[in-house]
């Protein structure tokens, strides 16, 4: 150490080593002397192009050259900074406004330092990456300056200063430093150096210590553009002060929060809000299999659809069922102003507390009593889940230009609640679809306040609504990075399969080209992750092999593309285009196991029995070169033709053969035949077009079940493999039990209903008595009630084998004790990982990355990157599925506007009943809608005021004209009932121009 010392004192600008001493307790009791040291340094330059002294002492890199520097000589000048200026935002800058740094025409010449960046981190891992990408952007000239390590800028915390305190002060050393570094070093007008920071006490601090430092909105009103900048500033960050009356309840300390869930007083889980009741929330907490209820806005506590919450239980005469009523936050406040406050002691309006009345006698009723469960209300936030959401303005909103007013934003997203915003810029904004977020809720407003972001276009064009979906489930919809791209092979399209086997790429691989490979996959696809074949062997037996393309050979661990690959998670299908994982080069091409090419697989390859029985399995990397690439429909055809008996037909028949057995064998240990609703949207012409042909239900063919099976096989067979040989990390895929009380509701509706007793003892038993559930009168009942007991189960989630003791592995619905997928690396980024791991598990060196990524052994990674991904696959699955019913409004826009009078009747079912209205699935659309009393067609009806009857213990709802109940409408749960299905722009301000599919229920013939 002395030595190294010696060295160090003898270069100036070489590292120097700052120590900070302090005791640690150890778990013995001890106490323990500990020693942090941190190299500071006088290399790390400012990145200044004015600066005629950093390009001298620059650190350099292997090949002896210094990074490019990124601050302009020419900063931006302003009428505020008319010789430049650069600017050095604090963390709540960024984590309030990072939509601001994005401005194409704005903040440039950014210095980002260190002690932000990794705050930013701790606060928000998708702000960090946002800002990470800022700095690698060459047009904004974001410098990530190590302030942190750099001598003169480095600052130890003070005995008794906090640790905000303390970064406040480095972001004030480090703007003193640059100011008299750059006064030293430039012989051009030097820029300011300018703080941004909304903390009032550290701008008073800044400006004693004689630099220049301004809140945010100070910084944009002297900026061109500043009305439209404004508004994109977010509130509430000026050291507010409460006024006024305080509508909530004040939250609980950290520190009580903390104790009372440690000592099980307390309790805290994700908070969710009803789709049919803005005033009804649930939280899921370990102490009870049912979640507890979350009544009225002063119980919510402020606490918005998503957040991590901490709640106390109410006491048990406060107990209630869930909701059977239908609210609609802007139809039961219809006429609100968002400029005033309402005052009073309740946050519930009149309105809302007459509902809420109606709520508690219905929960106080005898037969209510028995479902009644506990309630509670939120007490503390743990981590706030706001984010960005896509709404519109209310109309109502007008006001002259160019004044500043305060307006309701409606998210589309009900479950979210309006906020306010303020904006010069209504007028212009009205009949637009927004992109907006929330800043603030404090105790003395009733709705949180927010602000406006960007427009994304004209309400109901495909360009905006397309835009609003993608923002709306957080997809990654940007065009890949010039970081990714240059991950690319250099050949491109032209890229081959090395033609001799001597070639590197052909290390480890075995030549499979001989085989008869064919892919079956859904009309038109083009990233063919997955080929098979089938071949008789001597012994009677059959090989089979299901080869996968071999994505990991072209996406190395750690590079831009594969880090691009970690965030996107999955590609995302929506009616007209593909949101791509991987860049099109690969997905469609490279990787695609297109026929008549020869292409780098991952083959997995099966002995199998006659009577489906596996009696060994081989994993090897290899090249094959697929004969055919076949639609559902065509392999179907082609096995059917009886007149075809070559060889691939041949060998498809015995895939069908086996993949039934197969099946036969899972449905016997108790796997499930669940449903979903699916439709496909026949579309007239490519992207750019409206697909508006027509909707129709997808068909299920034995193909579909024959590739469905051998995908299925082949991810159990990995499975067992990866976790032979990473028993801590391997990434695996689990579908837990899901408990018994979720089947409550189903089971009694069926028992009260139809007289079906529901047994979920086990898989098997739920799968044997989902068989029983048939009615001969209506062949669809047993479809409509598997697809309800699929909303039952928990969701199927990706996992790091070290997280659950081995019985937890169990994959419910497949009845498999272990699954992962691997057969969809294109679209996959799980997938892509097992094959990582399967490759280290054979032995498989290639290349020699799979050896050296580290990242396979990591098990605190390996749980991050799965946490992600299960958010990902849950987005773009909901993303599918809003893209279809956006479509399926257009395409019955279209419908009608070709044929006006067209009637387009269908049959629906009742799948829920509430007191004012009944919850309708349509199978031909793959739709379900919410038909309010009015949306009821009576016989003979003159349109008159609607009245119903509710009766909760029959699940029916009867609706008639008001004082004419003998000519009424009775509808009941499973009913299957004439409905018709039409587009309608939807009126209101919350989803003002979005189109709709309206259901009406017919008059029963």
């Amino acid at each position: 150490m002395k030595s190294l010392k010696r060295g160090l004192a003898s270069d100036p600008n070489a590292a120097h080593i700052s120590s900070k001493v302090f005791l640690r307790s150890t778990k013995s009791g001890k106490v323990q002397k500990v020693v942090r040291e941190q190299y500071l340094r006088k290399d790390i330059p400012c990145s200044s192009q004015l600066c005629t002294k950093c390009t001298t002492i620059a650190a350099t890199d292997s090949t002896g050259s210094v990074a490019p520097f990124v601050l302009s000589k020419r900063p931006t000048v302003t009428t505020q900074f008319p010789d430049g200026h650069y600017l050095i935002p604090d963390t709540n800058v960024l984590l309030a406004s990072m939509d601001l740094f994005e401005e194409a025409s704005h903040f440039h010449d950014v210095i980002v330092l260190q002690t932000v960046l990794e705050e930013l981190r701790n606060r928000s891992l998708p702000l960090f990456n946002r800002l990470m990408a800022l700095i690698k952007s060459d047009e904004k000239r974001f410098y990530l300056f190590f302030n942190e390590f750099r001598s003169e800028t480095s600052v130890q915390r003070k005995e008794g200063e906090s640790i905000n305190d303390r970064n406040d002060r480095a972001v004030r050393k480090a703007a003193e430093w640059y100011t008299s570094h750059l006064a030293a070093t430039t012989t051009k007008k030097m820029p300011a150096i300018v703080i941004l920071t909304n903390d009032q006490e550290n701008r008073k601090k800044a400006k004693a210590e004689k630099l220049v430092a301004l809140s945010l909105r100070e910084y944009v009103s002297g900026l061109d553009d500043a009305d439209r900048l404004l508004d994109m500033v977010a509130e509430g960050q000026e050291n507010r002060q409460l006024t006024g009356e305080l509508f909530y309840p004040e939250y609980f300390s950290t520190s009580k929060m903390t104790t009372g869930v440690k000592n099980g007083t307390l309790h805290q889980g994700i908070f969710h809000v009803s789709t049919y009741n803005y005033l009804e929330g649930t939280v899921k907490v370990p102490s009870f299999d049912k979640p507890l209820l979350i009544l009225g806005r002063e119980d919510s506590n402020r606490a918005v659809s998503g957040d991590n919450v901490v709640v106390e239980i109410l006491p048990k005469d406060q107990w209630r069922s869930a909701s059977t009523r239908v609210m609609d936050e802007e139809e039961a406040n219809p006429n609100e102003n968002a400029e005033n406050e309402e005052t009073g002691d309740l946050v519930e309006t009149e309105a809302e507390r007459r509902a809420l009345q109606e709520e508690v006698k219905q929960a106080h009723s005898a037969s209510s009593e028995n479902r009644a469960q506990p309630t509670a209300r939120v007490v503390g936030i743990s981590k706030r889940n706001w984010r960005q959401f896509v709404g519109t303005i209310d109309s109502k909103a007008a006001t002259s230009s160019g004044r500043m007013t305060t307006v309701f934003l409606m998210p589309m997203d009900k479950r979210i609640p309006k906020v306010r915003i303020r904006t010069r810029q209504a007028n212009e904004l009205i009949g637009k679809r927004l992109l907006a977020t929330i800043d603030t809720w404090d105790r003395d407003s009733r709705y949180p306040v927010g602000h406006y972001i960007r427009s994304l276009g004209e309400l109901e064009t495909k360009e905006a609504e397309t835009e609003a979906l993608l923002l709306e489930y957080d997809v990654a919809y940007r065009p890949f990075p010039k970081a990714v791209l240059d991950c690319l092979p250099a050949e491109g399209h032209e890229w081959r399969v090395p033609s001799s086997i001597e070639d590197p790429g052909w290390k480890g691989r075995r030549d499979l080209r001989e085989l008869l490979v064919c892919s079956i996959d859904p009309p038109k696809c083009q990233d063919i992750d997955d080929a098979l074949h089938a071949r008789p062997l001597p012994n009677g037996n059959f090989e089979v092999g299901v080869h996968i393309a071999d994505v990991s050979h072209f996406v190395r661990p750690s590079n831009a593309m594969d880090a691009e690959a970690t965030a996107r998670g999955t590609t995302v299908y929506l009616v007209d285009k593909r949101i791509d994982m991987l860049p099109m080069l690969l997905g469609t091409d490279l990787c695609s196991l297109k026929p008549y090419v020869e292409r780098f697989a991952f083959s997995t390859i099966w002995e199998i029995t006659p009577d489906a029985e596996v009696v060994s399995a081989n994993f090897t990397k290899s090249v094959i070169r697929s004969r055919e690439a076949f639609s559902y429909e065509q392999a179907q055809h082609r096995i059917d033709d009886s007149a075809a008996n070559d060889e691939l037909t041949k060998s498809m028949r015995t895939l069908l053969m086996l993949s039934q057995k197969l099946r036969a064998q899972r449905m016997a240990a108790g796997a499930l035949n669940l449903s979903s609703p699916e439709v496909r949207i026949e579309a007239d012409g490519d992207e750019s077009s409206d697909p508006v042909a027509d909707v129709k239900t997808k068909a299920s063919l034995a193909t579909n079940s024959l590739v469905e099976e051998f995908m299925l096989l082949a991810n159990i067979t990995v499975a067992r493999k990866i976790q032979s040989v990473f028993p801590q990390t391997a990434l695996l895929r689990r579908h837990a039990t899901p408990p018994a009380s979720n089947f409550a509701d189903l089971s009694e509706q069926l028992k009260r209903m139809r007289g079906f007793e529901l047994d979920v003892s086990s898989s098997k038993s739920l799968a044997d008595s989902l068989d029983k559930c048939v009615d001969p009168q209506h062949p669809y009942f047993n479809t409509l009630v598997r697809i309800i007991a699929t909303r039952c189960m928990t969701s199927a989630e990706y996992f790091c084998s070290g997280e659950h003791a081995e019985p937890e592995f169990r994959h419910y619905g497949l009845a498999s004790e272990i699954y992962t997928h691997f057969t969809s690396p294109i679209r996959r980024y799980a997938d892509l990982l097992v094959h990582r791991q399967l490759a280290y598990a054979i032995g498989y060196d290639g290349m020699g990355s799979e050896r050296v990524d580290e990242g396979l052994h990591n098990k605190s990674k390996l749980e991050k990157v799965c946490s992600n991904l299960n958010f990902r696959h849950r987005n773009a699955q909901m993303a599918g599925r809003a893209s279809i019913e956006y479509y399926v409004g257009q395409a019955l826009k279209a419908r009608g506007e070709k044929a006006p009078d067209s009637r387009i009747d269908v049959d629906g079912y009742v799948m829920r009943v509430f007191e004012n209205g009944v919850v309708v699935f349509v199978p031909q659309f793959g739709i379900e809608g919410l038909v309010k009393l009015e949306d009821v067609q009576l016989k003979g009806d003159e349109g008159g005021v609607r009245g119903s009857v509710f009766d909760a213990e029959n699940y029916s709802l009867e609706v008639f004209e008001k004082g004419k109940q003998s000519k009424g409408l009775k509808v009941e749960l499973f009913q299957q009932v004439r409905v018709r299905v039409s587009s309608e722009e939807k009126g209101g301000a919350r989803e003002k121009g979005k189109r709709r599919v309206r259901i009406v229920i017919l008059p029963s013939s």
